[in-house]
């Protein structure tokens, strides 16, 4: 079932108090690159660094009671599994992780943190999906899907929801990979046209607008913007694409490093690969934002000290 408006508005209810209000951040050295008034949804300052934090705890104030506290399950690379994590804690409930085995450390680190039990998994001869349905059912676990589920998709549309009580984007640039978060943007933000950003060799999106059918991505395909290597889109998050989203900017992580650094000497913050690829488009991918209001989402901030260091030396 794709969410509406007044999803999202019950998610931004039910998750207030919880996830993080995040700024909205202008630069005038980003204007002039772009030609454009251009906006940053800092989400690298959201609870558990990154937007994740609104579907997770979204998608488990949801349950029942008595389902909820059998404890909840997912699967993620990183950003889902700390959100995950995070909002079980907060509700006093345990949660079970699987993890690519190749994570970045500070994710699965942050993760364990939190309490919760990791699972890893090796992502090329593995499924996720599988070991995640294998333990729900054997432990009675509520799956809390990352991104093709109703109730996740209206917990990352308050992003939007946020920035249009700001302003009118004219465009939303938002970083795509299951599509939860870009499905509930463009739900939120209803007149505004959607700009999609997957990184270069994992480009399943685009070859999906190009196909008129859902593609997949091989696996093993390796980028630095780890949060962004699902496999392929959900059913529901493609029906949204189809109907919402303009265009897809494919970016090569070279250019997110340059975003990286652009955001941390301009803006002041710090940015993960996957959170910097909106802005990486913006910046670098061809688009014609001239005299437009645009909203770019930062999904999040967990980057590791290493390949932090490699960005600001781009």
């Amino acid at each position: 079932m794709i969410p509406v408006i007044d999803d999202i508005r019950a998610a931004a209810e039910r998750i207030k108090g919880i996830a993080v209000r995040t700024p909205l951040l202008r630069n005038d050295a980003l204007d002039e690159a772009t030609g454009a008034k251009l906006w940053v949804k800092a989400e690298c300052l959201q609870r558990g660094g990154a937007f994740k934090m609104r579907g997770a705890t979204n998608a488990i104030a949801a349950l029942a009671p008595e389902v909820r506290e059998r404890g909840v399950i997912a699967f993620s690379s990183g950003n889902h599994a700390i959100a995950v994590s995070t909002a079980a804690k907060i509700f006093g409930i345990s949660a079970v992780i699987v993890m690519p085995a190749d994570a970045p450390k500070i994710k699965l680190d942050t993760t364990r943190a939190n309490g919760a039990e990791v699972v890893t998994y090796d992502r090329v001869n593995e499924s996720r999906e599988a070991i995640g349905k294998q333990l729900a059912e054997e432990r009675g676990l509520s799956l809390i899907k990352p991104f093709d589920d109703a109730n996740v998709i209206a917990g990352q549309g308050t992003v939007g929801l946020e920035i249009g009580e700001e302003i009118a984007p004219d465009i939303a640039i938002v970083p795509a990979s299951g599509g939860g978060l870009c499905s509930g943007v463009s739900i939120a933000l209803p007149n505004a046209r959607i700009i999609a950003c997957e990184p270069q060799g994992h480009d399943d999106i685009a070859r999906s607008f190009v196909s008129g059918k859902r593609e997949r991505n091989a696996p093993g395909i390796r980028s630095i913007c780890d949060g962004l290597l699902t496999e392929e889109m959900g059913d529901i998050t493609y029906a949204v694409a189809r109907q919402r989203w303009e265009r897809v900017a494919v970016m090569s992580d070279d250019a997110v490093r340059r975003a990286m650094k652009f955001a941390f000497q301009r803006l002041k913050i710090v940015l993960e690969p996957s959170g910097a690829i909106g802005l990486a488009a913006a910046l670098e991918g061809g688009l014609d934002l001239r005299s437009k209001t645009v909203a770019i989402v930062a999904s999040g901030g967990n980057v590791d000290a290493e390949t932090f260091t490699k960005a600001l030396a781009s």
